[in-house]
C-alpha cells in the first residue's frame, strides 16, 4: 500500500445492515511520500455556529464596567473574564470580538416594537431584518452556515446538520407581535425563504450520521435487538485492519470506541426514559435527556464524530430558546433563565447572570476540548475548525442588540491566529464578523446583511 503509493479512499465506508460507518482520517489515505498538505486527504475547514439566547451580563452598562464578558485589555495580553474563564486552557485558539451591534435585529418601525425575542434568532447568522409576518411570506437569510455549506458541502454526504436543545416547535404558526414562529425556531436559513429545522433527538442525529437509509422498520428492529451499528460491520473492520499499519489500526479502534460509546449512551437514555424514570421532558422523543449537561454533551459529541469522518463540515447548534424559563441546577443558579436576563441592573442579579453565562460557555469549552483532542490530518480538529459562539442580543434587560457577546475558537486551517481580544469601534455591525468568518472559510462573499467590511481578526 505504501510502497506503491496506493491509498485508502477518504470516502471509504464500512457498510452493514442498516449502517454506513464513515472512516476518520487515516495515514493510509495518503500515499507514500505524498505530503498531506495540498493532497486530496488534506483536512478541510469545518464550521460550527453556536447560539445562546438572552445576551450576557457583560453587555449591560454595569456588566461592561465590571468586565463580566469582555476583557479589559485588547491584543494578546488579556485576562479571561468571569464569563469566559473556562476557555483559558485554549487561549491560543480563542479570538474574542467585543462591541459589535446587530442592527437588523432591532425594531425598525413602531409596529415592530416588542418583538425582539421572536426576531433575534433569525438575524444571528443572517444579519438580515426579518419580514414582519405571521403567514407563509417569511423572509430572512441566507445564514452563513448555509452559505459555507454550499461551498464545503458539495463533497460530503451531508451538507450540514442543524441541532437544538429545547423544543423549538414547528416552522410555522404565529408567536406574537406579528411574527411567525419560524423566526424564533431556527438559526439556519438555506435561502431568504427557506428556514431549516433543528433536531434535538440524539438518536435521529446518530442515524443521520451512521444510518444507510434503511427503513424505519429495519432501524427499529436493530434497536429493539439492542444491536450496535458496529455489530453489522465487524467483518469489514477485520478485513480493513489486515491492510492498515499499527498507527492506523489504533486510530480506527479509538474512533470506533467513540462511536460505540455515544451509541451506548443513547441506548441507555432510551431504556431509562422508556421505563418511566425520566419525566422532565414528557413530550420529548424517548432519546432526549432530561438534563442540559447530558443533552448538550451528547449533541456536541455527535458533531465531533461528524467532523471526524467528514460526513459533514458544517453544523449549527441552538443551545437555548428565547423566553425560556429553564433552570440550570448544575450552574448553581436557581433563577429561571428569562427572568434572570431581566436583571434591572441589580448588582446581585447581574453577578448571578454572569455565572449562568459562564456555565453556558463551559458547555462550548467541552466541545472545544473534544475538538482539540481529536487527531485530524497533521494536527487536530480544532486546528481545522472555526467555531462561532454568541448571542444576537446584548443587554437582555432592555432587549438591546448592542455590545454582543461573541467569541471565535479554532485556527480554521491557519486562517486565524487565536490568543486575541479585538474591541471594535462603536457601532460596528456584527455582520462584519460574519463576513470575515466567511472570508476565513474561503468563501468569496461580497457582503452579508448590513456588513460594511471586515473585522481585523
Amino acid at each position: 500500500m505504501f510502497i506503491t503509493k496506493k491509498q485508502l479512499s477518504r470516502r471509504a465506508v464500512l457498510k452493514g445492515a442498516g449502517a454506513a460507518v464513515a472512516l476518520p482520517f487515516l495515514e493510509s489515505m495518503v500515499g507514500a511520500q505524498v505530503p498531506t498538505k495540498g493532497s486530496a486527504a488534506d483536512p478541510k475547514t469545518r464550521f460550527t455556529a453556536i447560539e445562546m439566547v438572552h445576551g450576557a451580563a457583560g453587555s449591560s452598562p454595569t456588566g461592561r464596567a465590571k468586565n463580566y464578558w469582555s476583557p479589559a485589555k485588547v491584543g494578546s495580553d488579556f485576562e479571561f473574564t468571569t464569563s469566559l474563564k473556562s476557555l483559558e486552557p485554549f487561549r491560543d485558539y480563542i479570538t474574542i470580538v467585543s462591541d459589535t451591534d446587530l442592527h437588523n435585529a432591532m425594531s425598525l418601525s413602531p409596529a415592530e416594537e416588542g418583538a425582539d425575542h421572536t426576531r433575534s434568532s433569525a438575524v444571528f447568522l443572517t444579519a438580515s431584518h426579518p419580514r414582519m409576518t405571521e403567514g407563509s411570506d417569511i423572509l430572512a437569510g441566507p445564514s452563513i452556515d448555509q452559505i459555507y455549506a454550499r461551498y464545503a458541502g458539495r463533497n460530503t454526504p451531508l451538507p450540514s446538520i442543524q441541532l437544538c436543545i429545547e423544543d423549538v416547535g414547528s416552522l410555522s404558526g404565529a408567536c406574537g407581535f406579528g411574527y411567525s414562529c419560524v423566526y424564533a425556531n431556527t438559526i439556519s436559513w438555506a435561502g431568504p425563504t427557506t428556514p431549516l429545522p433543528m433536531e434535538r433527538n440524539p438518536r435521529a442525529v446518530f442515524e443521520q450520521l451512521f444510518g444507510d437509509g434503511a427503513s424505519p422498520t429495519e432501524r427499529a428492529r436493530r434497536q429493539a435487538a439492542d444491536r450496535s451499528v458496529l455489530d453489522t460491520v465487524i467483518s469489514e473492520v477485520k478485513l480493513l485492519n489486515k491492510d492498515l499499519p499499527r498507527t492506523d489500526r489504533s486510530r480506527l479502534s479509538e474512533y470506533l470506541e467513540d462511536v460505540r460509546e455515544v451509541e451506548r449512551r443513547i441506548q441507555k437514555l432510551e431504556k431509562f426514559n422508556a421505563a418511566g424514570h425520566g419525566g422532565l421532558n414528557i413530550e420529548a422523543p424517548i432519546g432526549v435527556p432530561d438534563t442540559f449537561e447530558e443533552h448538550s454533551q451528547i449533541l456536541f459529541d455527535l458533531q465531533v464524530l461528524a467532523f471526524t469522518t467528514d460526513v459533514t463540515r458544517v453544523s449549527s447548534f441552538k443551545l437555548g430558546r428565547d423566553v425560556s424559563s429553564r433552570i440550570y441546577p448544575a450552574s448553581g443558579v436557581k433563577s429561571p433563565f428569562h427572568a434572570l436576563s431581566h436583571h434591572g441592573e441589580s448588582p446581585a442579579k447581574l453577578e448571578e447572570f454572569a455565572r449562568l453565562n459562564a456555565y453556558h460557555v463551559s458547555k462550548a469549552a467541552y466541545f472545544i476540548d473534544r475538538l482539540k483532542n481529536t487527531p485530524d490530518g497533521d494536527g487536530n480538529l480544532l486546528d481545522h475548525t472555526l467555531v462561532l459562539y454568541g448571542s444576537p442580543m446584548g443587554d437582555s434587560h432592555v432587549h438591546e442588540h448592542k455590545h454582543l457577546p461573541i467569541f471565535l475558537a479554532g485556527k480554521a486551517g491557519g486562517a486565524l491566529k487565536g490568543n486575541r481580544h479585538i474591541r471594535c469601534a462603536e457601532g460596528t455591525p456584527m455582520a462584519n464578523v460574519l463576513l470575515t468568518v466567511l472570508h476565513r472559510l474561503g468563501v468569496d462573499a461580497k457582503h452579508i446583511g448590513d456588513s460594511t467590511g471586515e473585522v481585523a481578526l
